[in-house]
């Protein structure tokens, strides 16, 4: 299940990142193996010619594997594998441009001749003149089960950011240390290919190792309870119960997502703030008034829904009458609030897309904080929180305030991200994410009238960084409230069971 690796990418002059194409670095001299690494180094050249046989008898687990990996990493994208073996979990992730890299010439020799149509490099990923004679960049660094036979993990992680762009995700997939022992077994009765003396990291190390080295954890998973097919119990195990909180803690498989902080850009310029309204009549001129300049360059796009109280006329009045603002009207075409928001966000210029309720429950002041934490690299979603502080008296049902605190228990399980509310409406993101997340949204489908749910569930998907940020929630001043508790809880529980399915038990 271990192999070692080395480094290679390549990249237009133009796609790499400013800083990264000012200057060419000089090549370091390579770099002295250790005793370990020629240990490892005799023992991967050794078994390369055998190596495949052993992995057909290991076909069911490592199906389980690239299953949930394929769940990480969509097909088409930029891939580089660093500790390939013989290129099989490379090629089964369908990349647009694979790179895979391997201690072993022997094994490279093999991948080239397995999948002639990746790229293929044998070098050692912790010499540093490996990884300078390698450009960039790549949409998902992928090393699997390689961690556990490097030097330095920390400096090996390191040397990993100028192959990044703010994209890229590192997706590191490891064995459970409390799993050592039973793999040992397995190696002495033969049923597992040997291997050399591997490193003993938990889900924690590989966390602290990435924060050491300028890498923020996105999230992490553990699975595969059962690498072995049991007449099909193992796929009933390995999909709905090794997922479970308690089961989970014994899963074999721990994997980490994680992005570069060095890669992090302010390069946001402008925002989008989109204020979809029906029968808000009295809240039109307020939301102007209250929303701050926190940015040089502020788009507001208010989207009518075939109100009763002539709030699209008011919005008319409202925009004449503030001249200086960058106002836009739209009727949107549809009905329900996910309708209103998309059309919206089609039409969108700003490089941040922010969404206020018109009922001003969620305070137009605050939108500048959820811009500076985007603008700052903090988060890459945004999304606020009525449940932290305590709200005016009035602003929430004793209900709903249950509903919504069981739910966003339930979501943090299901997305591996911590939620503290689900539901407020107020969500930031970068258009271009938003752009990534529309192109992907045939995974999900449909499904959600509010559209909180596509926003939440596609960012899950693009893994990317969500941060809570809590807000002051506020009773609404004008108009009635249109959620219904029971009809939008039983959509919630319906939800939950979608997102199981789509994200979790896959």
């Amino acid at each position: 299940m271990t192999e070692l690796d080395g480094q290679v990418l390549q990249q237009d002059e133009h796609e790499r990142p400013a800083a990264a194409a000012s200057e060419t670095p000089p090549t370091p001299a390579p770099k002295a193996l250790s005793p370990r690494k020629i240990a490892i180094l005799d023992h991967a050249n050794r078994f390369a010619d055998a190596r495949a046989g052993w992995r057909d008898r290991a076909a069911f687990f490592h199906g389980e594997d690239a299953c949930y990996l394929r769940f990480l990493i969509p097909p088409g994208s930029r891939v580089l594998e660093i500790g390939c073996g013989l290129g099989d979990t490379l090629a089964s992730l369908q990349p647009s441009y694979g790179v895979g890299i391997d201690f072993s010439e022997a094994q490279i020799a093999l991948a080239r001749t397995r999948h002639p149509n990746l790229t293929f490099v044998a070098g050692d990923a912790e010499d540093p003149a490996t990884l300078a004679a390698v450009t960039g960049p790549f949409d998902v660094i992928l090393v699997l089960d390689t961690i556990g036979s490097l030097d330095d993990c920390q400096q090996f992680i390191e040397h990993l950011h100028p192959l990044c762009t703010r994209e890229t995700r590192l997706v590191i997939g490891y064995f459970s240390h409390l799993w050592y022992p039973l793999l040992k077994a397995a190696e002495a009765m033969g049923l597992r290919m040997p291997q050399p003396e591997q490193n003993v990291l938990s889900p924690a190390d590989l966390r602290n190792l990435a924060q050491l080295a300028d890498f923020d954890p996105v999230k992490s998973e553990q699975r595969v309870l059962s690498p072995l097919r049991l007449y099909g119990l193992g796929r009933f195990a390995n999909r709905f119960l090794s997922v479970l909180p308690g089961l989970r803690a014994l899963a074999l498989r721990h994997y980490l997502v994680a992005r570069s902080m060095r890669c992090v850009s302010d390069d946001v310029r402008s925002a989008t703030v989109v204020i979809p309204a029906r029968n808000e009549r009295g809240n039109i001129e307020p939301a102007v008034q209250r929303i701050a300049e926190f940015c040089s360059d502020i788009e507001i796009i208010f989207i009518e829904g075939h109100s009763r109280d002539g709030t699209y006329e008011e919005m008319e009045r409202v925009r004449a009458a503030f001249p200086d603002h960058d106002i836009k009207l739209m009727r949107q075409p549809g009905k329900g609030k996910a309708d209103a928001v998309f059309t919206a966000f089609d039409a969108a210029r700003g490089d941040v897309l922010m969404i206020l309720d018109a009922d001003l429950t969620m305070p137009p002041e605050q939108l500048p904080k959820f811009f500076e934490a985007l603008r700052s690299g903090k988060g890459e979603f945004i999304n606020g929180s009525r449940l932290v502080y305590p709200m005016d008296e009035g602003a929430m049902r004793f209900l709903n305030l249950i509903a919504n605190k069981t739910f966003s228990y339930l979501f943090s399980w299901l997305l591996n991200q911590r939620y503290t509310d689900t539901l407020c409406g107020t969500k930031v993101l970068r258009r271009s994410d938003y752009l990534r997340l529309k192109a992907g949204k045939a995974y999900f489908g449909d499904f959600d009238p509010f559209g909180d749910f596509d926003l939440i569930f596609g960012a899950s998907k693009l893994n990317l960084k969500t941060i809570d940020l809590p807000i002051r929630y506020a009773a609404r001043s004008y108009g009635e409230t249109q959620i219904s508790r029971f009809r939008h809880g039983w959509m919630l529980l319906k939800m939950v069971v979608f997102a199981f399915f789509k994200i979790k038990a896959i």
